[in-house]
């Protein structure tokens, strides 16, 4: 009787700390659903469901998998669930270092990839804001001035943050500089100081504004995010 009291007693110990994992797991989840949620929220980049469904998915098949009995590292869970739902914005930082490298090719083709991976609305205008700078760095300004009217779009409709939208003012105010239409940019460039005044793009706005006044805004570059 001694022994398989033992045994039980084992198995009860086990299962309180697989439980124990369980709940760890779930427990990461949620608050990194919360976290970001709210992020996004602060940002008035509004809340994405299918980032929320994404991050549950994760976690449900992380607690399913430690249930049958694989271990997983709530560290490595934590890095996997971030790269899963931050995909895009991933490729966009990776892009955005190539493009800032002068290796447009590569950059623009991890745009293209950050777009197929299924972002939400808000990641894919973000995505377009930064494809539409390098576009600018290149020179191929009617590209660029397109997916920036787009991000102007979503942005009315709540999909953009403020400092993304004070970026694509910026930058579109750029991109109408190098077609010399400076009524256009000069809108765009005040649009993007009075969208958020503290930001570093109405700074490079003002700036832009000052070289443009005194005639010499044809050779500003676009800036990235």
């Amino acid at each position: 009787m001694f022994f398989p009291r033992m045994v039980l007693r084992a198995l009860a110990h086990q299962e309180e700390g697989l439980m124990s994992e369980v709940w760890v797991i779930v427990l990461i989840g949620l608050v990194y659903i919360l976290f970001f949620g709210g992020l996004s929220w602060i940002r008035r980049e509004g809340l994405s469901l299918r980032f929320a469904l994404e991050a549950l998915l994760v976690t449900g098949i992380a607690a399913l998998l430690v249930l049958v009995g694989f271990s997983v590292h709530p560290a490595l869970f934590l890095l996997l669930l971030y790269l899963i739902t931050m995909r895009g914005r991933v490729l966009v930082e990776i892009a955005n270092t190539l493009a800032r490298r002068g290796h447009f090719d590569m950059a623009q083709r991890l745009y293209r990839w950050a777009l197929r991976l299924w972002p939400d609305k808000t990641t894919r205008h973000i995505i377009h804001i930064n494809q539409a700078t390098a576009y600018i760095q290149q020179g191929d300004v009617d590209k660029a001035i397109d997916l920036l009217q787009q991000a102007l779009s979503a942005a009315e409709a709540g999909y953009v943050g403020l400092k993304y939208e004070a970026a694509a003012h910026y930058n579109l105010g750029i991109a109408y500089l190098r077609k010399d239409m400076y009524a256009h940019a000069r809108l765009q460039l005040h649009a993007a100081i009075d969208v958020w005044p503290a930001s570093p793009y109405a700074r490079f706005a003002q700036i832009v504004l000052e070289k443009h006044l005194a005639g010499r805004g044809d050779d500003v570059a676009g800036d990235g995010l």
